[in-house]
């Protein structure tokens, strides 16, 4: 009988997650004694009465590395740790199935499990492996904020959907002479907007690391559009906000799914601006999920077959508890308690933002370009 391996997909889809389950599938199949079985819609696919599994072939993936989403489904609500249900009263509530599960996927001959996915999902494979689970993470996230990897698959997508609009308002802010505020997604990091920002030209990067004070960034437009003939584009991380001030945002708290969900710093910072006396005719844009959706990139689809294949192997060296990570040009192995013991988030000090500075892009602060010099 073949060992099995089961492979998941968890939390916000993002381009990649394919090539990553075809690169998994292809590198088990020169193995004769492995079969790779995918869970619809993350661990749900488990847990459902009936169970949602499908044995993953090569025929099953021929193909899939250029598509945006995952063949197998993802979800961020429910789990093993939050499964909703409803009591005799008829209120939802959410219960632990860890345990059962555990059972499941020993009843299904499921000896290891793949888990692609951020840092939520990466949480859940370190506690599922504290439970005696033998897994392995593959960390996914358009907002890079996964430490202990420089880089995860399908951030270079977004920045490149999020450049290439960029590239499109800076045509229509010059003809119409306006300002124009893009906001990009990223949560607590910056990465998105200051990638974008630098490769689209910017005048302002607004990002959560650094506080932004709104005569600064005012005084900053201003220098381009007091002729009213001029123009200005804005790119503002979602988790972004003033000094003295907090992100936007509301709780959702939904059962089997809890976060803090983000949106509408740009339309708060043009009424910010509006508030300061800016006097430019000011526009928002809001990218959302064009970012986490469409075919990878080229650097996306290598990076992400590269992590599945080295999952698939650290599967067969053991080393369970422990993460794919990119790090310095070199496909590693990380402890996953690592990788989510804190963000990746942007280096106030870092030479990209040195160089951002270098290029005359205000980030809203009043620090000198020098301080930043490494």
């Amino acid at each position: 009988m073949k060992k099995r391996c089961l492979v998941v997909t968890g939390g916000g889809d993002c381009p990649g997650l394919n090539a990553v389950i075809r690169a998994i599938v292809k590198r088990a199949s020169q193995e004769n004694d492995w079969e790779i079985v995918g869970s619809i819609d993350g661990f749900n696919g488990v847990l459902k009465d009936p169970r949602e599994l499908r044995v993953l072939s090569n025929r099953t993936v021929a193909g899939i590395h250029v598509r945006g989403g995952t063949i197998i489904g993802t979800t961020n609500k429910g789990g093993p740790f939050a499964w909703p249900q409803q009591d005799k009263d008829g209120n939802w509530i959410e219960i632990d199935r860890s345990k059962e599960m555990l059972e499941i996927l020993k009843e299904e001959n499921i000896s290891t499990v793949i888990n692609i996915g951020g840092d939520g999902s990466q949480t859940i494979s370190q506690n599922l492996y504290e439970m005696g689970l033998n897994i392995v993470g593959v960390p996914k996230t358009i907002d890079n904020d996964l430490s202990a990897t420089d880089f995860a698959f399908g951030f270079q997508t977004a920045v490149e959907v999020a450049t290439d609009a960029v590239d499109k308002l800076v045509t229509t802010a010059e003809s119409h002479h306006r300002i124009i505020i893009l906001e990009v997604m990223g949560r607590a990091a910056g990465w998105i907007a200051l990638y974008s920002s630098i490769a689209g030209g910017a005048e302002v990067c607004l990002i959560p690391e650094i506080p932004y004070d709104i005569k600064k960034v005012k005084e900053k437009v201003e220098e381009r559009t007091e002729d009213r003939r001029g123009f200005a584009n804005i790119v503002i991380a979602e988790g972004a906000y003033p000094k003295h001030g907090s992100v936007v945002g509301q709780e959702v708290d939904e059962i089997g799914y809890h976060n803090f969900k983000l949106g509408g710093a740009g339309i708060r910072l043009k009424q910010e601006l509006g508030d300061a006396g800016a006097q430019a005719d000011i526009r928002v844009t809001i990218l959302g999920h064009l970012q986490r959706g469409g075919i990878p990139c080229a650097f996306d689809r290598i990076l992400a077959t590269q992590f599945g294949v080295k999952a698939f192997e650290m599967v067969i060296e053991g080393k369970f508890g422990e993460m794919v990570a990119y790090k310095n040009n070199d496909i590693k192995s990380v402890p996953i308690k690592d990788a989510i013991n804190t963000y990746n988030l942007v280096n106030v000090h870092s030479n990209l933002v040195h160089t951002a500075r270098g290029v005359g892009i205000s980030f809203g602060d009043l620090k000198p370009i020098m301080e930043y010099a490494t």
